[in-house]
């Protein structure tokens, strides 16, 4: 059974947070546009976390959509890193050479501690 990507958005110390659930792929690009523009409407916030400790897939359309969140991110002089990734998926940032442009860290808290003011 498919599990549809949801996004949690809250701030942590001036940092936004974005906790990622269920299947980050074509179906989630809604969902993933909607939390990062939430995440950085205050306009507060120059680090933006996404955090995949509860996603379950990532296929190669939501590495796109990844690919395109950082690519607004970098236009807007913000900085988007990565949290909670499991060994598999950091394999396949590495592949993709996705982990050459977004810093990734083992988990939410090790993120907040690098990230937060």
């Amino acid at each position: 059974m498919k599990k549809v990507c949801e996004a949690a958005v809250h701030a942590v110390d001036g940092t936004a947070v974005i906790e990622l659930t269920g299947e980050v792929d074509g179906g989630a690009a809604a969902v993933l546009n909607a939390a990062y523009q939430q995440a950085i409407a205050d306009g507060t916030a120059q680090t933006v976390v996404l955090d995949f400790a509860r996603v379950d897939y990532i296929n190669s359309t939501g590495i796109a959509l990844i690919v395109s969140v950082l690519a607004q991110a970098r236009a807007q002089r913000r900085k988007v890193v990565a949290s909670g990734l499991s060994e598999h998926y950091r394999e396949i940032f590495d592949i993709t050479r996705l982990s050459d442009f977004i810093e990734v860290f083992g988990d939410l808290d090790t993120a907040l501690q690098m990230h937060s003011h």
